[in-house]
């Protein structure tokens, strides 16, 4: 190899290897938190093992899912609030898995951004690892990718894939019948979608991030990015126990759209609009955008972040079990699509 040259470098160009290599040391303490039975090999190869068997599966089916944050991490960007979005990346993805009964075991992140800020990127990544101690879920690989002239100043995005199983023919939905009770599980918020129209709601409202909370504690920005609820342990727990047929991640498209993916043709949902409290969000988006309460159940999770389709004679231990803030919210009936009783705004 030839000497003495002083030509242009990767690091001329914008990217810093050595930027990248001091996140990935700086992060395996955290990635070392989310170990769990079947971990092989974590960070730092070129590709990561896990151990099905010894994660205690004999004949198990494989799930995967993928998902982002979306553009909640436009508020993050521009609040500099980056710590909680990392649980927001894990729950999108690992509160799909469980819908169809699986246990998640693996994450993988992509982050990509113009300019590798190392104390940045670190805090994304140990909100990240944060997301999969709290769903059990082991962090065993990602990417990190920087990208001169792709992101302007200060932004990155972020992609999480995630990978559970669950034995053969224990799969969701699974016998949902006529006069089975719907368990709605509460949210924490808003949680990670509709935020091309909240961060609109809040254009309309004239506030800045920084204001005061018109219907919570702290700033606007941060009750905004209160993270998204992670379901793995209590529905899992529901259903080991017995008597779960469906669940239901209520993502975008709210409850219109989301509770009918699990409901067999023929059988639709009779829901109460009254039977849980509004959380104060989105009693104020809906106020700020004078939206229709139609609007607000095809756009958001309106209070409820997930729905346990149960067993009749199950739903009383169920609903003591979940161990969550639960609310019989109603029952599935026969016809097509969701039906409302009860008034969800006042």
């Amino acid at each position: 190899m030839s000497e003495g040259r002083n030509g242009v470098t990767y690091a001329d160009a914008g990217v810093d290897i050595d930027a990248g290599n001091a996140l990935v040391e700086r992060i395996k303490p955290a990635a070392k938190r989310t170990n769990r039975p079947g971990t092989v090999s974590g960070l730092g190869g070129f590709g990561a093992l896990f151990d099905l068997k010894g994660a205690g599966y004999s004949d198990p089916i494989l799930v995967a899912a993928t998902d982002g944050v979306g553009t909640k991490l436009r508020i993050a960007i521009d609040t500099g609030h980056v710590a909680t979005v990392g649980i927001d990346l894990v729950a999108m993805c690992v509160n799909d898995l469980v819908c169809q009964g699986a246990e998640p075991l693996f994450f993988l992140d992509y982050f990509a951004t113009g300019k590798l800020e190392t104390a940045t990127a670190a805090r994304i990544i140990e909100g990240i690892a944060e997301g999969c101690v709290q769903s059990g879920c082991a962090l065993i690989g990602g990417e990190t990718a920087e990208m001169p002239g792709m992101y302007p100043p200060g932004d990155f995005d972020l992609a999480g894939f995630a990978v559970g199983a669950m034995e053969r023919g224990t799969d969701l939905p699974q016998g949902v019948r006529d006069g089975d009770v719907l368990l709605g599980l509460a949210s924490s918020g808003v949680h990670s979608n509709g935020y091309s129209l909240v961060r609109r709601l809040v254009e309309i409202s004239g506030l800045g991030w920084e204001a005061d909370c018109p219907f919570g504690e702290g700033s606007l920005g941060e009750a905004l990015l209160t993270p998204t609820k992670l379901y793995v342990r209590p529905a899992l727990a529901a259903i080991r126990s017995g008597g779960v047929h469906a669940l239901a991640h209520i993502t975008g498209g709210g409850l219109t759209e989301n509770l009918p993916r699990v409901l067999p043709e023929g059988l639709g949902a009779e829901i109460d609009l009254s039977a849980w409290p509004l959380p104060g969000v989105f009693g104020w988006m809906a106020g700020v955008g004078d939206i229709a309460e139609r609007e607000m159940l095809k756009t958001f999770n309106c209070g409820i972040g997930m729905i346990a389709v149960v067993a009749a004679d199950r739903a009383e231990a169920l609903a003591e079990g979940l161990g969550e803030a639960v609310f019989r919210i109603g029952t599935v009936t026969a016809g097509q699509g969701v039906r409302y009783r009860g008034a969800l705004l006042t």
